[in-house]
């Protein structure tokens, strides 16, 4: 592969990362969905213990639809992206921190975490899909039940 093409295939992919998370956070869940293969094996372990899965595309941000509710705010960020292609699959590693903020009239509250994000992508016809998101947490801070609240 040459250079150009390397460097192309880089910036798309940490586009669509940016992407997942901004998505996420502009609660635009049909844009967000379309970033995603049909399946994703998915480790939230370090925060919701459980064991890893393999799970819909559809189910994983209908979870994130349920637990970042309409009034709950949400802010992403990710950063120090180390990106390996190896033919149509690439991986990415990335430094994260995010902060959820409860509503006033549900009585506000904030929690934090920081950590690394683990992706694998694969090239489809239409671009690159997330396949695979791991979520390293390092350190956390605040109200867990401001992180647990839904609307249900």
């Amino acid at each position: 592969m040459d250079q150009i093409a390397a460097l192309v295939d880089r910036a798309e992919i940490v586009d669509v990362v940016t992407a997942v998370f901004d998505t996420v956070d502009a609660k635009n869940w049909p844009v967000c969905r379309e970033l995603f293969d049909d399946e994703v094996d998915a480790d939230f372990t370090s925060l919701n213990g459980g064991e890893p899965a393999r799970i819909t595309a559809d189910a994983l941000v209908d979870g994130w639809r349920t637990g970042l509710h309409a009034r709950k705010q949400s802010f992403h960020t990710v950063s120090n992206f180390a990106v390996t292609v190896d033919g149509a699959e690439a991986h990415v590693t990335a430094k994260g921190y995010a902060y959820n903020v409860l509503d006033e009239g549900l009585g506000g509250g904030l929690w934090e975490v920081w950590g690394v994000y683990r992706l694998g992508l694969v090239r489809q016809a239409e671009g690159w899909k997330v396949t695979a998101l791991t979520f390293d947490a390092w350190h956390t801070r605040g109200d867990e039940a401001v992180r647990a609240h839904t609307m249900d």
